[in-house]
């Protein structure tokens, strides 16, 4: 039987918990010199100022060394044709994305920056990664965003006479004219099949 502890004794200290290690968000942010970062959806995202764009990726590279895809968000409150845009007006502006990743370690990030609607212009990542090449002019076609520094900034899907691009949302799609945005799809039913020749399309009891 243990002994009783003295009146007015101090209760022992607990033992203080371990420390969560830092999420892969929150690693690749800190090399990529940000402090905005999210790990929603399991999926690590780090945000950086466009001055930043190329440094952060240069920063990364040594440890994410394949270059996944670069692409964009247009953030606009209006759509040319279509439904309205759900929820409350957002900030308007351009979002660029690029997935980095170590595919023998299975570790990944997406970088962002936003650009202002009025500005899209944003430093090539090629003298980077050089897989940044064809995804540039890829969103410099759908979307109109500049790429300076880019080696060969000539479009690849659009004829150079082509007007607009197409991936904004002010660019009137003649697909979401001719049918509500994302197309509604219109189903007929099939005729009622006609019994064969000597059948009398009841059942035989």
């Amino acid at each position: 039987m243990s002994e009783p502890e003295a009146p007015g004794a101090a209760p022992a200290p607990e033992a203080p918990a371990p420390e969560a290690p830092p999420s892969a968000a929150a690693r690749w942010a800190a090399l990529a010199g940000s402090s905005e970062f999210s790990d929603a959806f399991r999926t690590a995202k780090v945000r950086v100022p466009r001055e930043r764009w190329v440094e952060a990726h240069r920063a990364l590279k040594p440890h994410l060394p394949f270059f996944g895809w670069l692409s964009a968000v247009d953030w606009s409150n209006e759509v040319a044709v279509g439904d309205p845009v759900e929820g409350g007006p957002v900030e308007e502006r351009y979002e660029v994305l690029s997935r980095l990743s170590d595919v023998t370690a299975g570790e990944a990030v997406i970088l962002s920056t936003d650009l202002p609607p009025d500005d899209l212009r944003l430093p090539s990542l090629t003298a980077v990664y050089t897989a940044a090449d064809w995804h540039e002019r890829e969103a410099a076609d759908m979307f109109g965003i500049v790429f300076a520094g880019h080696p060969n900034p000539v479009r690849i899907y659009l004829t150079d006479e082509f007007v607009g691009h197409p991936l904004r949302k002010s660019y009137p799609l003649l697909a979401r004219e001719v049918k509500p945005w994302p197309g509604a799809v219109e189903v007929t039913p099939l005729p009622a099949a006609e019994p064969a020749p000597g059948e009398s399309g009841e059942g035989s009891g």
